[in-house]
């Protein structure tokens, strides 16, 4: 039904404001092509009020970081009864913290890397585990905030107890994994293809390299064995059906194959609210499996609904 009426939720106050409002013009613009009428509205405390006047058909969540992928709008948009895309509020608050993700994850039977969680103070003057490790904010998205901390390292960064910090008191302290970059998309109960991202220029695929032009190459189809790329598949809808998922999800692994072609695979996270600029994964992978822009948004909106 092109007629519908689509709210577009972008902008945001997280610290991914910048990201959302690329996301949601790209997806309302393309919405707008498909037939849809779309309204765009910039979040702000206020949405509750402005989407009851609103009374969409359909709200397309387009936010990423605290509030947009937490369980937190999710359950506002469950309160008004407005059908909406993506995961609903358990999943959602779930996938966001890296640590409880990990425990549903490791319980199906997903193997993940060995973490723990601590306050960023107790871990700033001395070496939470055997470098070389990687600090995360436990609850953050688009890298913000990571840390990878490299052998031979004498003390943890001082940024991790400084004034200048502002990803929480809570972080996840968590083995490096040596190895190659994969995400593997799940749309619906369908595991889609999967990708090898090759940063640019970084350490790690960080916010310059998800966001930037040029920041990362992206191969797709990735450049493994099948029986390894046929694994990623099964695990990322694995984790998409263990954490209830919905919609569209995105889950990041690391592959380790300097040994063997076997290798190491560890799932490190899923991402339920997976970015949809113009240099995103998702929409790259939807596309290789025949998903036009338009196509996986349109499917994204006659998916939409409430109870999620």
């Amino acid at each position: 039904m092109k007629n519908k009426h689509v709210a577009v939720l972008l902008g945001g106050f997280s610290s991914e404001r910048p990201v959302s409002l690329s996301s949601g013009k790209a997806c309302a613009d393309a919405l707008e092509k498909e037939g849809y009428q779309v309204t765009r509205v910039d979040v702000a405390r206020d949405v509750g009020a402005v989407l009851g006047e609103l009374k969409p058909d359909v709200v397309f969540n387009a936010l990423h970081g605290p509030f947009g992928e937490d369980g937190t709008i999710q359950g506002i948009l469950e309160y008004l009864a407005i059908p909406y895309t993506h995961s609903g509020v358990l999943a959602s608050a779930l996938a966001m913290n890296k640590e409880q993700a990990k425990k549903v994850a490791k319980a199906a039977g997903i193997a993940v890397a060995e973490s723990k969680v601590a306050s960023r103070f107790a871990i700033q003057n001395k070496h939470p585990m055997k470098p070389p490790y990687v600090v995360k904010p436990v609850n953050e998205g688009s890298s913000f905030g990571v840390v990878i901390v490299h052998e031979g390292q004498s003390h943890p960064p001082q940024v991790i107890g400084s004034s200048e910090w502002k990803y929480g008191e809570t972080v996840m302290v968590e083995r490096y994994i040596h190895g190659r970059e994969l995400t593997c998309a799940v749309m619906g109960d369908v595991a889609l293809g999967v990708c090898e991202i090759i940063p640019t220029g970084h350490s790690f695929y960080d916010y310059d390299s998800k966001y930037v032009a040029g920041g990362s190459k992206h191969e797709i189809p990735a450049k493994i064995s099948p029986n390894i790329y046929q694994k990623i598949q099964t695990l990322a809808l694995k984790a998409h059906l263990a954490i209830g998922c919905r919609g569209v999800s995105r889950s990041d692994f690391r592959y380790d194959d300097r040994h063997s072609e076997n290798g190491e695979i560890v799932w490190l996270e899923i991402n339920t609210q997976p970015g949809m600029t113009p240099t995103s994964l998702v929409p790259e992978i939807a596309a290789q499996a025949g998903h036009s822009f338009g196509d996986l948004l349109s499917w994204m909106v006659e998916d939409a609904s409430c109870l999620r």
